[in-house]
This record gives C-alpha cells, structure tokens and sequence, in this order.
C-alpha cells in the first residue's frame, strides 16, 4: 500500500529519505484540450496533437497529449512532491520512458513513486544517487506513463560526517 507522503517535508528532505523500497502516491494535475495544443504547436506538432478534426478519424479517435507534455505534467508532480527543496542537485537523466495510454482533455492525473535504489556517491561523498520508479496514472486508474527517474539528492550535513548539527 503506497504512502502519501514522506515522514519530513520536502524542505527538510535529504538522501537519506529516500529509502529503496517506498512507494509515494502524489497528485493531481489536470490538462486541457487548449493545453495539450499549446504545448504541441511548440514542440510536437502531429495532427493527433494539434488537429481536433483531424484527429478524429486518427488512432486515437480524438486529441491526445504528447508523450513529452504527459513527461512534464508528471515532471511538475514529482518536482512539487517527491523531490527535495533543499538538496536536489541534478539529474543524469531517465531510462525506459513509456506512455502505454494517451493523455486526453480532461485527464487527471496523479504520479505513483516507488525508490528502486539509494546509494552514497562513491566520489563525492556529500550527496547519493537515488532511482526511481515513476508512474503517471488517470483518473481511471490507467498507466500514462512510466520511466526510471534518477537523481542526485544532497545528504544531510551531519551525515556526511562533518560534525555539523541541525
């Protein structure tokens, strides 16, 4: 049974949080068709994404989101929820993007988190690597979208074995 959130703030969260194993339900987040258009006319401009007429007869029976529009909606959730506000340093990227459903106007969707892996960085000892399983869900409980996250998250200050106290 998933969590719905951390044990401390995402302002007091530190690598150490991140424990392998966890699993977090965040959300929501909605989109529009006049969203999912925007979005498409700048950076995905097939018809199924920017065409509504079109896109009727299309695969899809209708406007859909771009997967990389459903990849920044889930993005805005795990940023707001899941990610820390005082340690996170960056990310060397994501594995095994899918979008297995399409998003459509009206959608809403929630992001479920589970902590693959958390180990120290063995090279700079005062942050870890953290992998995480990131799913986007509806409102029907349907999979939008998975990837592997990965994240380099800052370790709290008397764990790195500096001696300084919070």
């Amino acid at each position: 049974m998933p969590a719905h959130d951390f044990a401390v703030a995402a302002d007091q969260r530190y690598f150490e949080d991140y424990v392998p194993g966890r699993v977090y339900e965040f959300g929501t987040i909605s989109v529009t068709e006049q969203e999912i258009i925007e979005f498409a006319q700048k950076f995905d401009p097939q018809y199924f994404h920017v065409d509504p007429e079109r896109a009727k007869s299309g695969r899809f029976g209708g406007i859909v989101a771009s997967g990389w529009h459903t990849v920044s909606l889930t993005m805005r959730l795990y940023v707001d929820h899941y990610l820390s506000h005082v340690a996170s340093l960056a990310s060397p990227g994501v594995d095994e993007v899918r979008w297995p459903n399409p998003v459509r106007p009206g959608d809403t969707l929630r992001i479920r988190v589970e902590i693959l892996e958390s180990r120290p960085s063995r090279s700079k000892p005062d942050r870890g690597v953290v992998r995480a399983r990131i799913e986007a869900l509806n409102q029907r409980d349907e999979l939008a979208l998975s990837m592997i996250g990965i994240s380099i998250i800052g370790r709290r200050p008397q764990s790195r074995g500096l001696g300084v106290e919070s």
